[in-house]
């Protein structure tokens, strides 16, 4: 399907992609610390207004 070559890329494209994905991310977690100190509690409240949600959908479906 694919050949040597374009194989050969991609795995190098995804390994090079990873580990500058994760020194950017290390380098600026710093800044994430200050920045975003509440977002916990933001994803927490919609995980629980999506589960609220699924619930009564199936509370409804019966």
């Amino acid at each position: 399907m694919f050949s040597k070559g374009q194989t050969i890329f991609a795995v190098l494209f995804a390994i090079s992609f990873i580990i500058i994905i994760t020194f950017m991310y290390l380098k600026d977690k710093s800044i994430h610390k200050q920045q975003y100190k509440g977002v916990k509690w933001i994803v927490l409240g919609f995980l629980l207004f999506i589960l609220f949600l699924f619930l009564i959908k199936g509370y409804i479906k019966e």
